[in-house]
């Protein structure tokens, strides 16, 4: 029995180079960053800056690292930090945030899916306690939301959030590991999305096909601390520009995004007409409620099917290396076995 070719939904990192980012891999200028500023590293930084509208940013192994990065330059030991329920912070990068960090997180719930209000955020803030009581400093908000389903904060929202945050002391870090599919769905720059944080995170290796990278960015100063950071954590890279110029490919590529939300939302659709429990994609991830959720996983496995659960639902993402017939390939295979 031939096996159908498997159509690989699990996550937006799973994407290959394709020949063109290779060709410019393997032409990047290169030099050792850690003795060093690498002249491709120095040129990816630069631009992501710009586009995010910091002064600086630097090049990191993965998202979890920048977020890390940031936090520990934020925290000290025994300060609490705001994030909302699920995010990747708090879910994901193995307790980091405290283990290394040394912060204490504290879930804010949700308003909407993967959204807060300020209205939480001065509420969970609060005002100074005896000296034996947690500080707040902290707030970390995620755009978009990856437990929430790719879910959107709008600038006019982000910036009451930052704004409720400034009000009460606290500085902001946003983990935009998807920042780029935000700007995408809103058709606004990724600048108009970082208004007012000191710190940011993207990823290159997501949706923008890099095979591996992200950046953490914010002021001249702060780059310079997470330079060091980013050593002690063992993130020091040599020859990185092999690496960056994928990035910057990836990054001449951002209004792809736009095909990969559309794919999403023809699986959405797609899924709710044979019967599935589909929330509607805001971005490039689908989220679908289903009885036994391991029976279904492993069900659409045999049907060369592959996604991953997340918050107790079946998570189908679209990206560069799934297209629009590939996602009807699916949902043939899917019908096959549902009617």
């Amino acid at each position: 029995m031939t096996l159908p070719a498997p159509l690989d939904f699990r996550s937006d990192t799973v994407t290959r180079p394709d020949q063109d980012m290779r060709l410019a891999m393997s032409a990047a200028e290169v030099a050792d960053d850690v003795l060093e500023h690498d002249p491709t590293m120095k040129a990816l930084e630069e631009r992501v800056a710009d586009l995010l509208g910091v002064e600086a940013a630097l090049w990191v192994p993965s998202g979890s690292m920048g977020n890390l990065i940031a936090l520990t330059a934020h925290l000290r030991r025994g300060d609490r930090f705001l994030a909302p329920r699920g995010a990747h912070v708090l879910d994901n990068e193995l307790g980091t945030a405290a283990w290394i960090a040394g912060g204490m997180p504290h879930p804010l719930e949700w308003a909407e899916p993967g959204r807060v209000t300020a209205d939480a955020v001065r509420a969970a803030a609060g005002a100074d306690g005896p000296y034996y009581t947690l500080r707040t400093t902290l707030l970390c908000l995620e755009n978009t939301h990856n437990g929430a389903g790719g879910a959107v904060t709008p600038p006019d929202e982000h910036a009451l959030l930052v704004s409720a945050a400034r009000e009460t002391g606290l500085k902001v870090h946003l983990d935009g590991a998807r920042l780029w599919n935000a700007s995408i769905a809103l058709g606004v720059p990724p600048a108009a999305l970082t208004v007012g944080v000191d710190t940011v995170q993207v990823c290159l290796s997501k949706g923008l096909g890099a095979p591996v990278g992200s950046v953490v960015a914010g002021t001249a100063a702060f780059v310079v601390e997470a330079r060091r950071i980013r050593k002690m954590l063992g993130g020091g890279v040599r020859q990185g520009g092999v690496l960056a110029a994928a990035g910057l490919v990836g990054l001449d590529r951002l209004d792809d995004l736009a095909a990969d939300h559309a794919n999403a939302r023809t699986l959405a659709r797609g899924l709710a007409e044979l019967g599935w429990q589909v929330d509607e994609p805001a971005t490039n991830i689908v989220m679908a409620g289903v009885p036994d959720l391991d029976v279904t996983l492993t069900g659409l496995r045999h049907l060369g099917v592959f996604a991953g659960p997340m918050a107790g639902k079946v998570r189908f993402v679209t990206h560069r290396d799934v297209n629009a017939a590939d996602v009807a390939e699916a949902l043939r295979r899917i019908q096959s076995v549902s009617s």
